[in-house]
């Protein structure tokens, strides 16, 4: 009897360590709420998307994003500045409770992940000098193409440009930098990317090679808050209705999100 009673207990605290768990897991809309403060994780240095604007302050397409969704939450924002490769990570470590930051929508991310619906887009691109002779991934043989570290970028090429020597930056800043002073040739990167590498050496002749994939973009939060995932799609879905969320797009990057996008397709 003792023995039993013994696993009783043990079961019945099993169960209420597991609920405890669960409420506070589900909790962190509530949490969001009562602090009055959202954090949100953005890599600055990805120009159009979130980058240092001329007084040195947060922009781009993923701050206004973040602003408008705190706004709309009724909280303060709180910005968490990261790397690219860091975003993930930082979610993970609960120093944020979302991350935008163009972090595109991919299998192995929503392993670790939950996703929000696409907020945006973005498009990868092979660019480099107009004198490298690339057109496809066979041509990057025996190159060296510089990249941004932990991107789809990175996993892309890395994929199916085997036989390049892979150069990996920490940011997006420091791989523009890298073509802007001539350390590398060729890059996988952004078309947004592209035209700040274009601005800052024109003398350099840079162009597109040719677009790897386009990807949609979301926003990214813990696994297993349910109340959390449905309020930011239900924010996605009225901001995407209503243009807000193209209207930010457009804003920066100069044209409309892909209609699948708009629509919710």
């Amino acid at each position: 009897m003792k023995a039993k009673s013994i696993i009783a207990r043990a079961a019945l605290a099993t169960l209420m360590m597991a609920g405890a768990v669960h409420g506070a897991m589900a909790d962190q809309l509530d949490d969001i709420k009562k602090a009055g403060v959202v954090r949100v994780a953005i890599a600055i240095g990805t120009p159009l998307f979130s980058y240092a604007d001329q007084n040195l302050k947060p922009a781009g397409s993923d701050v206004d994003t973040a602003t408008a969704l705190a706004k709309d939450l009724g909280v303060k924002l709180e910005l968490v500045q990261i790397t690219n490769a860091a975003r993930i990570p930082t979610l993970q470590a609960k120093r944020a409770d979302l991350v935008i930051s163009s972090l595109s929508v991919t299998p192995e991310r929503a392993k670790v992940v939950d996703f929000s619906n696409p907020y945006a887009v973005i498009s990868i691109i092979v660019g480099g000098v107009k004198s490298a002779s690339v057109k496809g991934y066979a041509d990057l043989d025996g190159k060296t193409i510089g990249l941004t570290r932990a991107t789809v970028n990175d996993t892309l090429t890395t994929q199916q440009a085997k036989g390049a020597q892979i150069q990996r930056y920490e940011d997006d800043a420091t791989l523009i930098t890298s073509m802007v002073t001539g350390q590398v040739d060729i890059f996988s990167s952004t078309p947004s990317n592209l035209k700040e590498m274009q601005d800052r050496a024109p003398q350099r002749n840079i162009e597109m090679k040719f677009e790897q994939k386009t990807f949609d973009l979301g926003i990214a939060m813990s696994k297993d808050q349910p109340r959390l995932k449905e309020w930011v799609n239900n924010w996605v879905g009225a901001n995407m209705k209503s243009g807000n969320l193209n209207t930010i797009y457009k804003k920066y990057h100069g044209r409309d999100l892909p209609e699948s996008v708009r629509t919710g397709a």
